[in-house]
């Protein structure tokens, strides 16, 4: 099933509450869409946005310093740098749009206004360009964004005809994949139809495309009607039959590819590589590989400092109020499974009269007798993880991630959950996707703990650095409202 668009931010965080089953690919992966066999326009709006944010501060600087001076372009590149690849956003409405470039220059501006002011840069601004620049960005962005929008259709008559395509494998996914492309403006892409062996009872119709013919007709009419693009829709499982079609496709010159067969193995960070000259799709891959894995720490190390920075009064406070409360040490120190699995030390302020760490622990409950008075308040408000930022600097968690269960816990449900031990590919977090779509706090039932893991492996499915300020957002949100801890 295909989730039709909804407003970004506002329309989200409405979807999220009503929706428990929301994925995070709703949220920020489709800015792929509309770029399908697509180059020219995929190509302008992986340079749009970047350029118009950095086109822009260079026409202010010029019309307010008189000059280009070099702060302007050395900013201007960040910008560029923060910002690339641009966004696809040819299939929301104007409302999504509006509100989808809003919600990333906040949070890009927020980034440089911080880094300005902790650095003292920020003086070698002038305060009129920077104020103009603030709103003149996003304006900007929006009506270049409204201006492809005019100019696709020109732009796709530039390239010619669509590129006619057929979907070898009248299934599930090579249903859903048609509907999609016929569904996406400005793909230029033209579905002809199906190629596939089954009977007609075990077919997946669909409106958006008939079948065609056998597997044997396929090379005859790929020649015959100047096909472009095969998709090759075939469930896993019938290798025999892939290689013969491959086999029978090299007399042509359409271009092929594989849709995975999503409804035998579901991937997480699936992605094609090579190992040692040899073509490899990834089944299951931490996503914080290569570049990914700097951005995540790099924001783990600037956010946790920052907010540590912020905090330490309140953490002195507590730390006061725990000793008062009653006997026992400020910090509770808990085993809990890491990155990889491996075990780790996870610090919390205590809120309990017991340090229960053995191999049996009871979650805490709505009038458990073991929470302190003082340890109700920190636990309802979340105060008592305060002191993971610590163990975030450790580099022992993240910020965003999926939270770490006491080890008892996990030697329960990885018996019990398939793929549970799936969310161990990343660092733990403070906060995680599951939190902020209601699994906070007790998961008393084995559904409920299945529908934090499921959220938990969507989270590592489609982790962007978007996403994860998202989640703080949220969890600011979260907090102030939800009574699901105990």
């Amino acid at each position: 099933m295909w989730v039709k668009p909804i407003p970004r931010l506002g329309g989200i965080l409405t979807m999220i509450e009503a929706n428990p089953t929301l994925s995070a690919s709703n949220l920020y992966t489709r800015r792929n869409q509309g770029q399908l066999g697509n180059s020219m326009l995929g190509a302008i709006e992986t340079i749009l946005d970047p350029a118009v944010l950095a086109i822009s501060l260079w026409l202010i600087a010029i019309g307010i310093e008189g000059e280009l001076p070099p702060s302007y372009l050395i900013l201007s590149l960040i910008v560029f740098s923060l910002t690339f690849p641009g966004a696809s956003r040819l299939q929301s409405s104007l409302w999504e749009l509006c509100l989808d470039v809003l919600y990333g220059w906040f949070w890009v501006a927020l980034l440089l206004l911080l880094l300005g002011f902790a650095t003292g840069y920020i003086t070698q601004f002038s305060n009129q360009a920077l104020i103009t620049w603030l709103w003149v960005a996003p304006s900007s962005q929006i009506g270049a964004h409204l201006l492809l929008r005019g100019a696709a259709p020109y732009l796709l008559m530039l390239q010619g005809p669509p590129q006619r395509a057929i979907i070898v494998g009248m299934n599930e996914q090579g249903a859903a994949l048609a509907t999609r492309v016929n569904e996406t403006r400005f793909s230029g892409i033209e579905m002809a139809g199906f190629f596939d062996d089954r009977e007609q009872n075990r077919l997946n119709q669909t409106k958006h495309g008939q079948l065609l013919g056998k597997l044997r007709e396929l090379s005859r009419f790929v020649k015959e009607n100047r096909i472009q693009i095969i998709y090759l829709s075939l469930p896993m499982a019938s290798q025999p039959r892939i290689l013969q079609v491959l086999d029978e496709l090299k007399d042509t010159t359409a271009s092929i590819y594989f849709v995975p067969d999503m409804f035998v193995t579901d991937l997480v960070q699936g992605r094609s590589g090579s190992v040692c000259g040899m073509p490899v799709i990834a089944v299951c891959e931490s996503p914080f590989t290569g570049s990914s894995g700097i951005v995540k720490r790099a924001s783990d190390i600037i956010l946790s400092l920052l907010i540590l920075t912020l905090i330490s009064p309140l953490l002195l406070i507590i730390a006061a109020a725990i000793k008062l409360d009653s006997p026992g040490p400020v910090i509770f120190k808990q085993r809990r499974y890491g990155l990889n699995g491996e075990e780790i030390i996870v610090y919390k302020f205590r809120s309990m009269r017991v340090c229960e760490d053995g191999d049996t622990i009871r979650q805490a409950q709505k009038n458990d007798n073991r929470i302190t008075r003082l340890g109700a308040l920190l636990r309802r408000s979340s105060l008592d993880e305060l002191p993971q930022f610590v163990n975030v600097l450790q580099g022992r968690m993240s910020i965003v991630g999926p939270r770490p269960h006491a080890v008892a816990h996990n030697e329960l449900y990885r018996n019990l959950i398939k793929g549970y031990m799936i969310r161990h590919k990343v660092k733990p977090g403070i906060t995680g996707w599951a939190q902020v779509n209601g699994y906070r706090g007790e998961t008393d039932t084995l559904d409920k703990m299945q529908a934090r893991i499921d959220y938990d492996l969507d989270y590592l499915r489609n982790w962007s650095l978007r996403l994860d300020l998202h989640i703080i957002f949220k969890t600011i949100l979260v907090v102030f409202k939800d009574n699901a801890a105990y």
